[in-house]
């Protein structure tokens, strides 16, 4: 008979998310549903489309001057996002008004 010790159950998760072969769209997923903890309420609240093609994650805002402020921003998030799923999934952040 065969026995595993108990794990954690965000160590399992995290196993199988590697091993399937939707990994990048569900750490796409991940990113997306992290992204106003990431950025802070005041920038989530402005974000009118968040979507990705292909390694880009585009973000359309609401005005001229938050999509100023979340461009100057775009490598600190996109480090932290990609920090958030353990890999690099976001090569780029175009954003739009």
């Amino acid at each position: 008979m065969y026995k595993r010790k108990p794990q954690a159950l965000g160590t399992l998760i995290e196993e199988f998310i590697e091993k399937t072969p939707y990994r990048k769209s569900m750490k796409r997923g991940m990113i997306l549903s992290a992204w106003p903890e990431v950025v802070g309420s005041a920038v989530a609240a402005q974000a009118e489309d968040i979507h990705f093609k292909g390694d880009t994650l585009y973000v359309r805002v609401k005005n001229p001057a938050w999509r100023h402020e979340i461009h100057m921003q775009r490598f600190s998030i996109t480090q932290k996002l990609n920090r958030r799923v353990k890999e690099d999934i976001i090569k780029e952040i175009i954003v739009t008004s």
